[in-house]
């Protein structure tokens, strides 16, 4: 797996260990070795015995076994972290009670009105409130700040009955409260050396904000700084909260998530949300696939972000059956700056500047005016301020006009410049915020005026005022929202909803910036910040929402009713369905979805066996009295093999006819006596059939089974995707939607059950692994639409928690 952050400079080597710089075969490091379900009978002091076992035999010492094993998951999760060799960690993946074993890595971050914006408004969730207190969202992020007014916990009552969690100590955490009734931290490996401290506060921003847009409650005039003012609320504002601690200034270790897991699991949480994540891999060799796979079984459904490596193809990650993965979308609200030169010319900019500039006009000069010809000169591009290039006497109190985006607000306020405007050649959709008075211009539409004004005016001078919002069409994906299809399974559609995820207000910890810079002054309650990370607690508080209405629900009928009642996007891209799955969240109709798509955990098995996962992966995950191999459980039927409640065929380049069979089974929640008929809308080069085409359900709960079978010729040069919708109309006015997806690949890339990539890579030169043609193409038709031209992905691997 592809490390997103990097491990620390050196290992920890232990004292009686061999560690040998620059030699891999020499050098420990810390792996997860995975067994699959704690037993039956409950023997969890002995699976420690087992574990320390395995390992002596692997390293063949005693004392070395000891001080090698970092942690044994021991509750739900059977497994431990050790620290091993290369040769080790084979002869443990050999072993008979072994499901897997892999490299720790570590993961990343993936970073008000949206809840109106979606159709949840306060009062419904007031009307609600008595049963939604005893619903409890586990998050495992950067931590939390519970001193946050989000999280005041005026007129709550005890945790619930089922709450079996504790609240970890550390410096700076002030405690829980019976709103943030839990907070623990994982760090597995030592703490020296490295800036962070042992404990659950949040020094970062992201774990607060992702907790108050989960569940946080009505903060009225909430904004960062005046903007975006209004009540800011989560989506299920009467939940409890509890935070796992598991991603700090290094990342988020895999061995930290699944510990979080094993612990979340026994806590009694009723729902997971992870805003973090890694590259795609085999679902076992995958610390959130394995940890889902346990929730799961006790009937926890994981949600998760589903990347921001937008909007090149093949990027969303997350994306085993049994998580709800989820892609970011916009709400209607927009954010620009008003610029007004010396002339009385006024134009705009976009993004967020906290900043009133106090005088009424400032010298307006570029780079090429404030040129540095001294002997410190720098090599480096003047036009864009680049560090170095500038003169401090020629921008001192001035505002400079640099072209491109890359830090110059920081080098401009090294220079003691007043502001910048900032010039691109396609505007991002998501906004940073900037350490002076800033805002970003489109070239062709008014930055070369600006340009114009600044080399034909004497004395040239402007203003940037301070951002306000304006309204846009919405939704349409994010630009950096991950892109389907997926690398693990190519036909489970993924992601499989929107929310959203762009610029969204939410509570921010005190314990940093609001930029993470420690030289800014600038603190709030608040922040603005976009990535699926933000998308990611807006459905986990939907899942959350439904799951307060049918506490009884198992995971996949609560990501079901969410799916089939999604809104389409208003604006759409070129591949909406690999953007945007069934499309942007609806609580409210998702409470009463008319059916569901169920499935259970012999279900999620057979579809395993179909993947070809071996008798002993397989009766490791069910541990129990008896053997299990996939002769005992009913064959996966179909083109999928699951009870999905989204359809999609993935076509190698070589295949020219399309013919795929789907089996599909729903339950009737929408009362006695529903009838309901499908709908098809298909383009003309797809012929679809839904045999039978209506069905009677006499009482609720009742199951009846349907197939869709799908054919079509080869694919023209030209067309990637065809798009289908199948739709169940009752007569009680449900409406049931499922995504028919028919997608042609132009080279192959996929993963093995141990996360190796296997097949041939034909890509385009110059697609970044799509084959499709330059990222921004994707994303033009969409832009053009929405009036608002948009850039690719402008978050790169810097400080960018902000950006996911």
């Amino acid at each position: 797996m592809i490390l997103y952050f990097a491990f620390a400079s050196c290992f920890l080597c232990l004292a009686t260990a061999n560690c040998v710089g620059g030699s891999t075969e020499n050098e420990r490091k810390p792996y997860i070795v995975y067994m699959g379900e704690v037993p039956e009978n409950g023997a969890r002091i002995s699976a420690m015995d087992e574990h320390h076992n395995l390992l002596l035999k692997a390293v063949g010492d005693e004392d070395l076994a000891r001080e090698s094993k970092i942690y044994s998951y021991r509750k739900s999760i059977n497994g431990f972290a050790a620290w091993l060799l290369p040769d080790e960690a084979k002869r443990l993946s050999e072993e008979d009670g072994v499901a897997s074993v892999f490299e720790n890595t570590k993961r990343k971050l993936l970073t008000t009105r949206s809840w109106d914006f979606l159709g949840v408004t306060e009062s419904s969730n007031n009307i609600h409130g008595s049963v939604e207190s005893n619903i409890i969202v586990g998050l495992m992020d950067t931590g939390i700040w519970p001193e946050s007014p989000s999280f005041n916990d005026a007129g709550y009552g005890p945790p619930p009955a089922t709450w079996k969690g504790k609240c970890d100590k550390g410096a700076n955490f002030t405690g829980c409260n019976n709103k943030v009734i839990g907070a623990r931290y994982y760090h597995l490996e030592d703490f020296s050396g490295g800036p962070d401290e042992p404990t659950p506060v949040d020094t970062d921003g992201h774990g607060t904000h992702t907790a108050s847009t989960a569940a946080g409650i009505p903060v009225k005039g909430s904004s960062l700084n005046g903007i975006a003012k209004g009540t800011a609320r989560g989506g299920v504002p009467s939940a409890r909260i509890a935070m796992y601690k598991v991603c700090w200034s290094e990342g988020c270790s895999d061995m930290d998530v699944l510990a979080a897991f094993d612990d979340a699991i026994a806590d009694g949480v009723d729902l997971i949300s992870l805003s973090l994540g890694g590259d795609s891999t085999g679902y076992f060799n995958d610390s959130v696939a394995i940890g889902a796979f346990h929730a799961m079984r006790k009937g926890i459904l994981t949600s998760c972000a589903g990347g921001n490596g937008g909007p090149t193809l093949e990027t969303v990650i997350n994306v085993a059956p049994w998580i709800l993965t989820v892609a970011a979308s916009s709400i209607d609200r927009q954010f620009i700056s008003t610029i007004k030169l010396g002339d009385g010319t006024i134009t705009s900019g976009f993004g967020i500047n906290t900043f009133s500039m106090k005088n009424k006009m400032y010298p307006f000069t570029d780079g090429a005016h404030a040129t540095n010809v001294t002997g410190d000169f720098y090599y480096g591009n003047i036009s864009a301020c680049d560090s170095g290039t500038l003169d401090k006497d020629k921008v001192k109190g001035k505002i400079v006009y640099c072209l491109g985006v890359s830090g110059q607000d920081d080098s401009i306020r090294m220079l003691d410049g007043a502001g910048t405007i900032m010039a691109i050649d396609e505007l991002t959709d998501h906004y940073s915020l900037a350490l002076i008075p800033a805002t970003v211009v489109v070239r062709s539409k008014n930055g070369d005026k600006l340009d114009r004004y600044i080399n034909s005016t004497k004395n040239p001078e402007a203003v940037i005022y301070k951002t306000r919002t304006v309204h846009m069409d919405a939704p349409f994906v994010a630009s950096f929202s991950s892109r389907g299809p997926q690398l693990t399974n190519r036909n489970i559609l993924k992601p499989d909803v929107t929310a959203p995820g762009l610029n969204i207000l939410g509570a921010y910890t005190q314990l940093t910036s609001i930029t993470g810079d420690p030289t800014d002054r600038r603190y709030s309650a608040f922040n603005i910040m976009s990535g699926t990370s933000m998308s990611c607690p807006h459905a986990s508080a939907a899942a959350a929402y439904v799951k307060s209405f049918h506490p009884d629900w198992s995971p996949a009928a609560i990501k079901s009713a969410l799916m089939t009642t999604a809104t389409p996007m208003k604006i759409k891209d070129e591949f909406e369905e690999l953007s945007s799955g069934s499309g942007q969240i609806n609580p409210t109709r998702a409470v009463n979805p008319g059916l569901i798509y169920d499935i259970n955990e012999s279900s999620y098995i057979s579809f395993l066996c179909k993947e070809g996962y071996n008798r002993t992966t397989i009766g490791l995950l069910i541990r129990g009295k008896h053997k299990y191999n996939c002769s005992s459980f009913k064959p996966a039927l179909g083109f999928d093999g699951l009870n999905y409640p989204s359809m999609h065929i993935h076509l190698s380049g070589t295949e020219s006819r399309i013919s795929a069979v789907f089996y599909r089974t729903v339950t009737n929640v929408g009362g006695e006596n529903l009838e309901i008929k499908a709908k098809v809308t298909a383009p003309k080069e797809l012929s679809i059939a839904v045999i039978p085409k209506t069905m009677k359900f006499k009482r609720k709960h009742q199951k009846k089974s349907f197939k869709v079978s799908v054919k079509g010729g080869s694919m023209k040069n030209g067309t990637d995707i065809l798009s289908a919708t199948l739709e169940w109309r009752s007569n009680k006015g449900h409406s049931v939607k499922s995504p028919i997806v028919v997608f042609k690949q132009h080279h192959r890339f996929d993963f093995d059950h141990d996360g190796e990539v296997v097949g041939d890579n034909l890509s385009n030169s110059g697609t970044g692994g799509g084959g499709f043609g330059s990222d921004a193409a994707l994303v033009k038709p969409l832009l053009a639409a929405a009036g608002n031209p948009r850039v690719s992905n402008a978050c790169g691997f810097g400080f960018c928690w902000d950006c996911g």
